[in-house]
């Protein structure tokens, strides 16, 4: 069954570009979705196709989008080897690489954590929320490595899953920021929202968002004449709102070293030594790391504590910072 929507052109969008003017009409589509389906020909401008993103458009104009079904996905499994830390009867502990996603989502429906737990044939899964989800209690973004719960059965999503509302986990990562944070320790406190401009990414807001705390201190100071001034920080959790510490630490004005959506891409810096600058322009995710989880186990009540050592990507760039200083 096609979704088609309509739109005439208003006096106020004469001359704008079509990909903007949709994602100003349909803020439920994202700009890369709405690129795409333009590119796919599902655009037609005044009946006919045009797959130009950028086309600008006229008063009075007769826009028509089409909008296919999602399709039907199944969970398939994936061959691909998790470090799992611990495991019991209702719950794992995994330590997730960099690369990989949580799970499916449009773009990749096949290799992501959850398609790997399904390779795995004696572990069952809670199934409270989202059929393609199952066990997924929180995540942590692709290109953030670390530490994460999985639930096996929906007692224990339904308890860790409180916990986390009622900020009673113990959630500290590690993150590699530019410059020196001021103070070097702190509490950021804001509301966050999704960017009206980008809405794959969010949005320090002083009037609307849910509240978001982060408390941080400098672990590490790394400056010197042939090294960046670069700050190795621990950032301990009260919330978990999506990609939190990313924004808090652009909101500072000390973006973490990587961060491709909240910081431009690295350049070769000049004053730098070469095995620095290799280092750095190699390193192709952001600089996080989610080292420490602790929580009460859903059914003893004991107390469980995990902690994970920066994996080698990482580790690698703090002993060539720590040669060089």
């Amino acid at each position: 069954m096609k979704n088609i929507i309509n739109f005439i052109v208003e006096e106020n969008s004469d001359k704008k570009r079509i990909d903007i003017f949709i994602f100003d009409k349909c803020i439920q589509l994202s700009r890369t979705r709405i690129k795409n389906l333009i590119l796919d020909k599902k655009l037609k401008i005044n009946g006919k196709i045009n797959n130009v993103p950028s086309k600008k458009i006229s008063k009075g104009d007769s826009i028509s989008l089409e909008i296919p079904e999602p399709k039907q996905v199944s969970l398939i499994p994936f061959n691909f080897k998790l470090e799992i830390i611990y495991e019991d009867d209702d719950l794992i502990i995994i330590n997730k690489p960099a690369g990989i996603s949580m799970h499916p989502g449009p773009g990749n429906y096949n290799n992501t954590v959850v398609n790997a737990l399904m390779n795995y044939d004696k572990i069952k899964l809670s199934s409270i929320g989202d059929k393609l989800r199952p066990g997924i209690i929180h995540r942590i973004d692709k290109d953030t490595s670390g530490l994460v719960v999985i639930a096996k059965n929906n007692l224990s999503h339904e308890n860790i899953s409180k916990q986390f509302s009622d900020h009673s986990i113990d959630r500290v990562y590690n993150a590699l920021v530019w410059g020196k944070l001021r103070p070097q320790s702190g509490i950021i406190r804001t509301l966050i929202t999704r960017s009206s401009k980008n809405r794959q990414i969010m949005d320090i807001s002083f009037t609307k968002g849910r509240r978001a705390i982060t408390n941080y201190k400098t672990i590490k100071v790394f400056e010197g004449k042939n090294v960046p001034t670069l700050s190795l920080v621990e950032c301990k959790l009260e919330t978990g709102r999506t990609h939190q510490i990313r924004v808090h630490m652009s909101f500072k004005g000390n973006q973490i070293v990587g961060d491709k959506k909240y910081k431009k891409k690295y350049k070769k810096l000049k004053s730098v030594s070469d095995e620095i600058n290799d280092n750095l322009i190699k390193l192709d995710r952001q600089f996080l790391h989610a080292k420490i989880l602790g929580f009460n186990h859903p059914k003893s009540g004991k107390r469980l504590f995990f902690e994970s050592n920066l994996p080698e990507d990482l580790k690698k760039i703090i002993n060539v910072l720590e040669k060089s200083r």
